[in-house]
């Protein structure tokens, strides 16, 4: 999918507080449609607490959040996909019911869902509960949702966690051409997911790093 519009998501002077304790603050950049902003930092550096901010999911302190550009009548969270910790599936359904129910509510199509199962491999599960998944397979059906309803900004916390080689190599592959149809990623990870435009943002030491 291309998104038309182009895309700037701009943090200025931005401030978390979690249960009164400073998190972080002062904390400002900028990134364009097409590029990958990796965040690293030790563990209570507050990567996911970034990610949860831009999702809408936990309160701004200080500063300003802001995304320049597409859907006017939609908001930030309404334009992101957040993949947290938790995999958010319900065990009793199967693979296809739980991809139905996501097309379903968040707007996809029968198309979104053949291309989702395509692209993460899920296609042999389709009929499987989730109950007899493994990690790394309801971790694959978890980022399917990306695929199956399309938005313009990825929010991925430890997205390579419990992935074999062969599904990193096929998530990578779909960061990869989301950033090429102009859309946007906030990945917090340890791991170097090798994706060729990235600017990194180190929550130890607050400085970004730019590579072409």
């Amino acid at each position: 999918m291309k998104f038309e519009t182009a895309l700037r998501l701009v943090a200025r002077d931005l401030a978390c507080v979690r249960g009164g304790r400073v998190v972080f603050e002062g904390l400002s950049f900028a990134i364009a449609g097409g590029e990958a902003l990796v965040v690293t930092g030790p563990n209570g550096a507050g990567k996911s607490s970034l990610l949860r901010q831009i999702a809408g999911l936990v309160d701004i302190a200080g500063g300003s959040l802001a995304l320049d550009g597409g859907e006017a009548e939609a908001t930030l969270s309404e334009q992101a996909h957040y993949i947290g910790h938790l995999d958010a599936l319900k065990s009793a359904m199967s693979v296809r019911e739980t991809a139905d129910f996501w097309a379903g509510f968040l707007g996809g199509t029968e198309r979104n869902i053949d291309d989702a199962f395509d692209v993460f491999d899920l296609a042999p599960l389709a009929d499987l509960p989730v109950a007899y998944l493994s990690a790394g397979q309801r971790r694959r059906l978890a980022l399917s949702r990306l695929v199956i309803a399309p938005r313009p900004i990825w929010l991925l916390d430890e997205p390579s966690v419990a992935l074999d080689r062969a599904s990193l190599a096929r998530l990578v592959a779909a960061m990869e051409q989301h950033l090429e149809s102009g859309g946007l990623i906030v990945a917090a990870t340890h791991q170097d997911l090798g994706l060729v435009r990235t600017t990194s943002l180190d929550l130890a030491v607050t400085r970004l790093q730019v590579s072409a």
